[in-house]
Parts: structure tokens; C-alpha cells; sequence
């Protein structure tokens, strides 16, 4: 078993308040304040991917069919009452720029692999306790990445005003990709950026992003502007997290900004990322006025992707080459002189 990665920072973990499907009689949010003192949260990672901040909050791996893995994870109760926490792994997906969870305890293929050593919990309140979960893949899997969740759920009392209890419940993602030999690569490109302002006057860019890899990605990242008017800056601001894109998706993210934020012109720099996978770009844009979208704007991307590195290569060494031919030719031709000089 891999030895434990270190805690991230997750205590609150993943998926509270990212879009929960109804669950029997209520929906999850973060309205009520036990939603957020219970958490799940993933305490180890393969070795490879201790470096991947990604692999240290969800469950990120590539396998061949016929492995079987385990990892431990931490269920915390951080209440004032005790607690029984169910445990179960359901179906995800990813589609439409998004993680998306299945209702209830909708099972998948992917689900279907992940047994948990318990059901069930109890929790006093601020206690905690580690569980394991094991992931078998079977030999005849076809290849391809596929998504589910580990959940912790509870069950609140009824409230006085209504005869309605409400399931909420935390996870931790799985991706999980199958296939003999190595991972595909992750990989993305930036698009254009569009600025806009809305009905208030308040500012934002949406940046287009592809998925030119073989993983889902988790896209998250800074936005800079600079040579404003009167050369005026702003920034970093974080990019709205959320979007997940699945292998050749493509998608947006976005960014807002302080409602006082000039048009402009601005430069706009931008660094977008998902794990250790990083792009930029710069480009320039000027927003429009309340309530309208401003003009697209196409970036200037460094070249980071290996064709960039290979045309830059063969620039170098086409300027280098043409520079050795007419040190050659000067010196060959000093030779000539010299040799006709002392005959």
C-alpha cells in the first residue's frame, strides 16, 4: 500500500456546494451548517503523484485491468451532536464542462469496483476515523477513463416547522483511467478570451480552454491586466473554479473583476492549470459597457507545446547553420588569400 501523501488542506472537503443532485427528500447546500462540519477527505496518494495537487484531493490513477489498489481516507464529524455517517461509492460523469454526481446511489461501472471496509459509522461529536477503500479493477476492461464518488452522507433530524429530514452528504472524486502500458498524456490549449460587463457593470472574462490530452482535467488559475490606463494594474484574480473538461472537450472559464475596473485597453495575462499540466497566456482586451460583451480577443501563447519547441529548434538551428556557412566561407577565402600572397 502507498504510504500516506500528507494531509491536504481538505479538512471541509471536496464537493460541498458544487451543484448536488437532490437526494430523497432535501438537496445538499451550504445553508445548513452541518453540511460543513462533516467531511471526507483523501489521505494518500500513489508516489508518482505526490507532486500533482490534483492526486492529493481526489483519487487521480491510471491502471491496467487486473490491479487492485487501496486508499485511506479520513471521515470527520466536526458537530456538536453524534452522527451516523453512511459510506458508498455511486456513479459521476463528466459532460458539459462539468464534474456532474448521480442522483442518490446510482451505480456505473466504475462504482461497481470500489468496496469500502465499512458502511457505516458512528461519530461522536469532533470525533474522526479512517476507512479504506478498494478499487478492483476485472481483467476484461476495456480501455478509457471513467468517474465516480466516494460519499459520506448523514441524515438530519426533522425540522419543527416541517416533517421533511434532508440527506447531505461530502465525496471524494475518483478518476480513474484503464489501459495497458502508459497514461495518455494530459494536455490543453488556451482560446480566445471575451470580456464582458453585466446588467450592474461588473467585469468578467470568459477564456476558452480545449482539452487536447487524454485525461479529464480540473481547471483552475490566475488572471493578471497591466498597461491599463495610465498604466494602471490589477490582478492576480482567481479564475472561477468548476470546469472540468473530459478527454477533447472543449469549454470556458471565467474570471471577475472589481466593478471600478476601467475599460481599458489592458493587457491580460493568463496562467491556467489542472494538476501539474500548465498553459499561458497574454493577449489584450477592453470591456464593453454595463449589460454588453466586449470583442473577442486571441491570445499569444509561449511556445510550450512540443511543436512550438521543435519550430523554435529548427529556427535556432537554421540561423546557426547559415552562421557557421559564412564563418566558413570568410575563412576559407582568407586561406586563398594568404596561400596566393606567399607564391
Amino acid at each position: 500500500m502507498p504510504r500516506p501523501a500528507g494531509w491536504a488542506p481538505l479538512l471541509l472537503t471536496c464537493l460541498v456546494g458544487l451543484g448536488l443532485p437532490p437526494t430523497q427528500a432535501g438537496a445538499a447546500g451550504r445553508d445548513d451548517p452541518d453540511t460543513e462540519r462533516i467531511g471526507i477527505q483523501l489521505l494518500e496518494a500513489p508516489v508518482d503523484r505526490r507532486a500533482d495537487p490534483r492526486a492529493l484531493r481526489y483519487i487521480v490513477d491510471h491502471l491496467p485491468p487486473g490491479t487492485v489498489i487501496r486508499r485511506q481516507l479520513l471521515v470527520v464529524n466536526k458537530t456538536s451532536r453524534a452522527q451516523r455517517v453512511d459510506l458508498y461509492a455511486a456513479a459521476a460523469s463528466v459532460e458539459g464542462g462539468r464534474f456532474r454526481f448521480a442522483e442518490g446511489r446510482t451505480q456505473n461501472e466504475l462504482s461497481s469496483w470500489i468496496s469500502l471496509d465499512r458502511e457505516r459509522v458512528e461519530l461522536p461529536p469532533g470525533a474522526k476515523t479512517r476507512i479504506r477503500a478498494t478499487l478492483d479493477v476485472p481483467p476484461p476492461t476495456p480501455k478509457g477513463e471513467r468517474y465516480a464518488v466516494i460519499w459520506a452522507s448523514t441524515k438530519s433530524p426533522p425540522k419543527k416547522s416541517a416533517n421533511v429530514s434532508q440527506i447531505h452528504r461530502v465525496g471524494v472524486r475518483v478518476y480513474l483511467d484503464i489501459g495497458v502500458g502508459g497514461e495518455p498524456p494530459s494536455s490543453f490549449t488556451i482560446g480566445d478570451v471575451v470580456p464582458a460587463r453585466d446588467a450592474q457593470g461588473v467585469p468578467s472574462a470568459s477564456i476558452r480552454v480545449a482539452n487536447t490530452g487524454g485525461r479529464a482535467l480540473d481547471l483552475s488559475g490566475t488572471v493578471s491586466l497591466s498597461e491599463g490606463p495610465a498604466g494602471t494594474r490589477a490582478g492576480p484574480f482567481e479564475v472561477i473554479e468548476g470546469t472540468t473538461l473530459e478527454p477533447g472537450a472543449s469549454g470556458s472559464v471565467g474570471v471577475r473583476f472589481p466593478r471600478e475596473l476601467p475599460n481599458g485597453p489592458w493587457k491580460i495575462d493568463i496562467e491556467l492549470a489542472s494538476g501539474t499540466v500548465r498553459q499561458r497566456g497574454t493577449g489584450r482586451i477592453t470591456f464593453p459597457d454595463p449589460g454588453e460583451v466586449g470583442e473577442p480577443s486571441r491570445l499569444l501563447a509561449p511556445l510550450r507545446t512540443p511543436w512550438g519547441i521543435v519550430g523554435t529548434s529548427l529556427v535556432v538551428g537554421l540561423i546557426l547553420t547559415g552562421g557557421l556557412f559564412v564563418v566558413a566561407r570568410r575563412a576559407h577565402r582568407r586561406r586563398k588569400v594568404g596561400a596566393a600572397a606567399g607564391s
